[in-house]
């Protein structure tokens, strides 16, 4: 039994960054991603990301690595402009782009620029999980969602602190569905015991 509510998203294209392997598997709709890239400094990541399914974007931005503690290493002015002008197409194209990207002890560099929201489709969702330490989306406010021109800009400070309600509703939904399989609406009852067996034989 699955223990999310199947049919209850509609599939869409996400993009994300930086330890995006565990986003996009925490916030991923039972069917799936339409569509999923994802992108991180650290080119360790790469097999975790196609483990997951998504799609991972490389972009060339010279020497990356990763800390002792694996953080990923803070880049150069020039490699960060490398690195938005790779991505500013991928934003453009998503409906959902989900940052993460935190680098040990420094500010959370800015990853997804104005230029870029500017391009995405209106009723788009950017999605700022480092907001915390100063956030990657430009614009974005501390825990609040903001609009920028159609596009919805979620800067709520402990985010996966909310998870676990919207976790039980879809699991509660799954449960129900489980418990009306089994329920005789006319006679509101369950069904007998003979049917059971029945059941449990045909297993």
């Amino acid at each position: 039994m699955m223990t999310t509510a199947a049919a209850r998203f509609s599939r869409r294209k996400c993009s994300s960054s930086a330890r995006v392997s565990r986003v996009c598997r925490r916030l991923r709709p039972p069917g799936g991603w339409r569509e999923s890239h994802a992108y991180d400094t650290r080119p360790v990541v790469e097999e975790q990301v196609k483990s997951l399914g998504a799609q991972f974007l490389k972009i060339d931005v010279g020497e990356t690595g990763q800390t002792k503690d694996g953080y990923a290493k803070a880049l150069t002015g020039e490699q960060i402009q490398k690195q938005r002008d790779a991505m500013k197409k991928v934003c453009g194209d998503s409906d959902v782009v989900i940052t993460a990207a935190q680098v040990f002890g420094r500010r959370a560099p800015i990853l997804v620029t104005a230029e870029m929201l500017n391009a995405m489709k209106p009723g788009s969702v950017v999605v700022d999980l480092a907001i915390e330490t100063g956030g990657n989306v430009e614009g974005a406010q501390f825990d609040k969602v903001t609009d920028r021109n159609g596009v919805k800009i979620v800067g709520i400070a402990n985010l996966p602190g909310r998870v676990p309600m919207h976790a039980s509703q879809v699991y509660s939904a799954n449960l129900t569905s489980l418990v009306e399989e089994f329920w005789d609406k006319q006679n509101k009852t369950s069904f007998s015991s003979s049917t059971m067996k029945l059941s449990r034989a045909a297993w």
